[in-house]
């Protein structure tokens, strides 16, 4: 990590906390008394405020295309590529419909100041390299979506960290098909660029394409198998769109990303 060049970076993401906390109260009386309705509206007022402002602090724009394919209220699973760090204020910036949280490596919880917000928003930590936690990460955000929150996934599992995804973790869209929640497939471009490409916080234009979304009630076992390859597929697509919009890949680039 370049330490010194990223000391502004760092101090406008201090600043930007206070457009989380004047929700910090709201959102723990309202899950302290079981009211899921007003826990929902208080964090999507807190994302709401903070996305969008640590977008326009650093200069970035976020550009959206398919927004009518968001259905008008949740709970769905949001699924999507990760291309870096910013994908998260990114997808606050973009999406303001209703309340959603992030299935997300438990290390983030370790992040000064921030890590508190990720559960306190209802996101979920899942280890990865430990099969049994994962799998109770998985339903403890099956729980959460029963009672009504939404939840974003990265199936790569980890950040690209450029325009070309990862494989998908086989598994992961069980977040929704056990509710049987619809599924909303999300292409992302650009993130990597605020961050990841130099390793400086920088601004960048992000592009985001919200695909039609994909019923899940009633699977058969044979849909379900088929669902992550037709999910990926979608969501690649997609991403390949962007970068090559935005001259990130060349035509004949191939889908493969060494690791």
């Amino acid at each position: 990590m370049k330490i010194f060049p990223n000391i502004p970076g760092f101090a406008k993401l201090v600043y930007c906390l206070k457009y989380f906390n004047p929700y910090r109260k709201k959102i723990e009386a309202a899950k302290a008394a079981g009211d899921f309705e007003e826990e929902r509206a208080q964090i999507l007022a807190a994302t709401s405020s903070w996305g969008p402002m640590i977008m326009d602090m650093f200069g970035s724009e976020v550009l959206v295309e398919g927004l009518e394919n968001l259905p008008e209220k949740g709970p769905v699973v949001l699924v999507g590529n990760h291309q870096g760090y910013a994908d998260i204020a990114a997808y606050f910036a973009a999406f303001k419909k209703f309340q959603f949280a992030f299935v997300a490596k438990r290390e983030l919880a370790q992040i000064p100041l921030y890590g508190k917000w990720m559960p306190r928003i209802r996101s979920v930590f899942i280890e990865r390299d430990d099969p049994r936690a994962s799998l109770e990460a998985i339903k403890e955000g099956v729980a959460l979506i029963e009672q009504g929150f939404s939840l974003v996934i990265f199936p790569e599992g980890t950040r690209s960290k450029g325009p070309v995804p990862g494989p998908f973790m086989k598994g992961s869209l069980k977040l929704a098909t056990k509710p049987g929640v619809p599924i909303v497939p999300v292409s992302m471009n650009g993130t990597y660029k605020m961050y990841e490409q130099i390793g400086v916080i920088r601004p960048a234009t992000i592009r985001i394409i919200v695909h039609e979304p994909i019923p899940t009630a009633g699977l058969s076992r044979q849909e379900e198998k088929a669902l992550n390859e037709r999910v990926e597929q979608i969501v690649k697509d997609g991403v390949r769109q962007l970068a090559l919009r935005d001259g990130d890949i060349a035509e004949d680039i191939t889908e493969d990303r060494t690791e």
